[in-house]
């Protein structure tokens, strides 16, 4: 039976050599955007949360998903998306090549500012 992944060096660790590698490289990406976030395990895959989930990411069989827990954010970037396949809340980067560095750090700094002003309303 495989051991349920708790930490993201487990998940990391789980992973093939070269994915690995891509996933460190996404994950050191986002540290940077979002140097308060606090990196979780949440549906078995790594991500980070800023008093809310802020973004994911995980590897698949052929692309690295890069989860943005928020269909507004897809809309947003839509221009910016173009030549990305994406989903409701996700969007899937390429194994090779280079990652969209100005990209993925808009979006994490567009999360960070949706999940701070969401701390900041009354109620919340």
């Amino acid at each position: 039976m495989p051991t349920k992944i708790e930490t993201v060096e487990q998940y990391l660790e789980s992973q093939p050599h070269p994915v690995r590698g891509r996933l460190e490289e996404l994950r050191a990406l986002i540290k940077t955007a979002a140097p308060d976030a606090t990196e979780v395990i949440s549906y078995g895959v790594p991500g980070f949360k800023l008093g809310s989930p802020l973004v994911g990411y995980g590897a698949a069989k052929e692309h690295i998903g890069f989860y943005v827990m928020d269909p507004t954010v897809i809309e947003a970037f839509e221009a910016d998306l173009t030549g990305y396949k994406t989903s409701k809340g996700s969007i899937s980067l390429p194994m090779n090549g280079p990652l969209p560095v100005d990209l993925i750090t808009k979006i994490v700094k567009a999360r960070v500012a949706a999940n701070e002003a969401k701390r900041k309303k009354p109620g919340a």
